[in-house]
């Protein structure tokens, strides 16, 4: 394989053409890197706002402490703040 890529470049400057060459196979290159980067960040954000939704539907808790079956606050804890 690397042999065909030698004969290809070598080839390219033999007919003068090596610079259009790079140009064309580093846009390439650029090209398919820049895509794969876009295609990470959107599945990365889209997984992140299902684990948010799925959280906000009540899929995960969050908070730690003893599980209640209702949404009361922990025993012991006062219920409103006073201090004021």
């Amino acid at each position: 394989m690397a042999w065909v890529i030698l004969f290809l470049v070598l080839a390219a400057a033999a007919f003068g053409v090596l610079g259009a060459v790079i140009k064309a196979v580093a846009f390439l290159v650029l090209t398919i890197l820049l895509t794969v980067a876009a295609l990470v960040a959107v599945v990365w954000y889209g997984f992140r706002h299902q684990i948010r939704r799925w959280e906000r539907e009540g899929g995960l808790r969050t908070r730690s402490g003893p599980r209640t079956t209702n949404d009361e606050p922990p025993r012991g804890l006062p219920t409103r703040d006073d201090r004021y």
